[in-house]
């Protein structure tokens, strides 16, 4: 039996393609059945998918490397799925809050809350929130910033009711992303103007595949302050608000310049 991943790089079709990609392409044969390294590749590749997915944040670590938050110490709160394993088979569960857990501060004058829940990827919370944050802050200058809040066992969805009672006009929810088998560490972020329970996924914007081969942290972080000066200057989000921003940052002389324009 011959393995094709050792066909000199010269007669190999897929060389420049793989080099050019993470996507697992011309992996060879070994007789009918992958070459072993491919085998090997994709095995350990599963288990990282697993293990994000399993995975717990630390909670302390990650506040102790978030940048200060202009409105104090963060909020913890939990959804209301009682365990990791509930959590899966309900995801419904995970869209409302524990109504015996954590209370939060009253409503306020908030232009924007900030929820950062778990996901399904605890690894790519500890990676990506804080390096996405500290990006994040100086691109809002004048914004007033809801309290932090720390969700755990948390989808999409939770920061509606979060949004809603810390009463901010829009709420971003920083999550980890379902993992693949190229990366088991990818952030997503969604912006929801006006959060309440109820709102559809047709009404928020979505920035994925944050992460150390994806979308660079200062590069999120721009895109959805973008975003979000564009969702207060016309009151919406979803699909009704079409992102422009990477042509609208080439375009301006400077990133934080032209944020703070179409933020005010």
């Amino acid at each position: 039996m011959t393995d094709d991943r050792n066909t000199p790089p010269a007669l190999d079709p897929f060389a420049r393609f793989r080099a050019a990609t993470r996507a697992r392409i011309g992996l060879g044969r070994a007789g009918d059945a992958a070459p072993l390294a491919a085998r090997l590749d994709f095995q350990l590749a599963h288990a990282g998918a697993r293990d994000a997915v399993h995975g717990r944040v630390d909670w302390d670590r990650l506040e102790a490397e978030l940048p200060p938050w202009p409105s104090g110490r963060a909020v913890r709160v939990k959804s209301a799925a009682p365990d990791r394993d509930t959590y899966l088979r309900r995801p419904d569960l995970g869209r409302r809050l524990d109504p015996a857990g954590a209370t939060l501060p009253a409503a306020g004058d908030w232009d924007l809350a900030v929820v950062i829940g778990d996901g399904l990827s605890a690894a790519a919370i500890q990676a990506w929130a804080a390096p996405v944050l500290a990006a994040l802050l100086p691109l809002l200058p004048g914004w007033r910033l809801a309290p932090l809040v720390l969700a755990e066992q948390a989808r999409v969805a939770l920061g509606d009711p979060i949004g809603a009672a810390l009463g901010a006009r829009q709420v971003a929810v920083l999550i980890g992303e379902r993992p693949g088998l190229t990366s088991a560490d990818s952030l997503g972020i969604y912006l929801t103007w006006d959060p309440r329970p109820g709102r559809r996924d047709s009404e928020r914007n979505c920035i994925s595949n944050v992460h150390g081969a994806g979308l660079p942290p200062a590069r999120a972080a721009a895109k959805l302050a973008w975003l979000a000066g564009a969702a207060r200057r016309l009151g919406l989000t979803g699909i009704d608000l079409k992102e422009d921003a990477d042509a609208a940052l080439t375009a301006a002389p400077a990133a934080p310049t032209l944020l703070s324009s179409v933020s005010s």
